[in-house]
């Protein structure tokens, strides 16, 4: 059996791809699979770092505006879609799985063409463009939170990475803080703003170091690869900043409490795990990040706060109360862990595996 996965740009695309194609392998390892990407994105790094081939089409920017890059859709489609007949039929897959964004759609289009049964999955819990064209092609449409509103959507949840669904955080707990340098027993904030960072959200934490130091409360922040380490005051209070964190199965078993974008990634692997979240939603784009937060804020497990509104003042009132309160902490870790499946990778797999036979 082969399968073809599409999906790329960001690890909001690559991660939920790559965690099926492990569920898929270790299900029928028989399963020959192969990725389809662009030359611009995150994939290109992290599909071969995997040992899975990758495929790469010219990409299809949406534009959200009425704009000269809006014009030019019809006929940059036009050419991936040629360019993604061509892998189908070099590959000759009995199923195409993708994740939407720019990489999908011209893969739905041509799978279409050729007749290969399609599986869509949704991340977010507002779908974008690429998967409600996708949806309407698709036999099987899975999706990561409930209510999203596709034709034929079947919930499933986000798949995640085997390393983050099986992690005992507690177990895990001392050799995770050792590993950032910072101290065994202290109260743990990690920040991160996604595989881009987030200024605002840097700025803030970078601002209120000084509350977090008196308060005893050590972090760990993430800033992204393209922003600058934060140097914040010494208050003998360990307080570690990286550019980037390969091992986030770590990172969740350090935390006591998570501040971080409301992507579907952040979102499930915090919840699943019963990492306390502090949810600050891109400002831009669609709203689908708030909606992704919403289910586990309202079921007790984060609390959302708009990007405007995080400042270092904010911090200060909110979280470093919040961190240093292991109560109230360990009730949304358990309400934020009851919400969100760990499974999803085996579900989705298994879909694909039918909707090919």
């Amino acid at each position: 059996m082969r399968v073809l996965l599409a999906g790329g740009g960001t690890a909001g695309h690559t991660s939920p791809l790559l965690a099926t194609a492990d569920a898929l392998r270790r299900l029928d390892p028989s399963v020959e699979i192969t990725c389809v990407g662009t030359a611009r994105g995150l994939e290109t790094t992290v599909v071969p770092a995997a040992g899975y081939p990758l495929e790469l089409i010219p990409p299809v920017p949406l534009p959200r505006a009425v704009n000269a890059e809006l014009a030019r859709v019809p006929a940059n489609l036009r050419r991936a879609v040629v360019a993604a007949r061509a892998v189908i039929d070099r590959i000759q897959p009995d199923v195409v799985v993708g994740y939407g964004g720019y990489v999908s759609l011209p893969v739905y289009l041509a799978a279409r063409r050729r007749r290969v049964p399609v599986v869509v999955h949704e991340q977010n819990a507002l779908p974008g463009v690429a998967n409600k064209i996708g949806a309407r092609i698709a036999g099987r449409v899975a999706v990561s939170f409930p209510d999203t509103p596709l034709p034929k959507a079947e919930y499933v949840g986000l798949p995640i990475r085997r390393i983050v669904s099986t992690l005992d955080r507690a177990a895990l707990r001392a050799e995770a803080r050792a590993f950032f340098g910072l101290d065994a027993d202290r109260p743990t904030v990690v920040v991160t703003g996604g595989s881009q960072g987030a200024r605002r959200v840097n700025e803030a934490i970078t601002a209120a170091a000084a509350a977090f130091g008196h308060a005893g409360v050590q972090v760990l922040h993430v800033v992204g690869p393209k922003n600058e380490l934060p140097v914040p005051q010494q208050t003998g209070v360990p307080y570690v900043g990286l550019h980037y964190v390969d091992r986030m199965d770590y990172a969740l078993a350090a935390a006591d409490l998570m501040v971080c974008r409301a992507g579907a990634s952040s979102v499930t692997e915090a919840a699943a795990v019963g990492v306390p979240a502090v949810f600050v939603p891109l400002a831009i784009g669609n709203g689908e990040q708030r909606l992704n937060a919403l289910p586990v804020v309202e079921a007790g497990g984060a609390l959302l706060v708009a990007d405007a509104d995080f400042t270092a003042d904010w911090v200060a009132d909110h979280v470093v109360p919040l961190v240093t309160d292991a109560e109230r902490l360990a009730a949304m870790s358990a309400s934020a862990s009851a919400l969100i499946p760990r499974d999803a990778d085996e579900k989705l797999a298994r879909i694909v595996l039918e909707a090919a036979r």
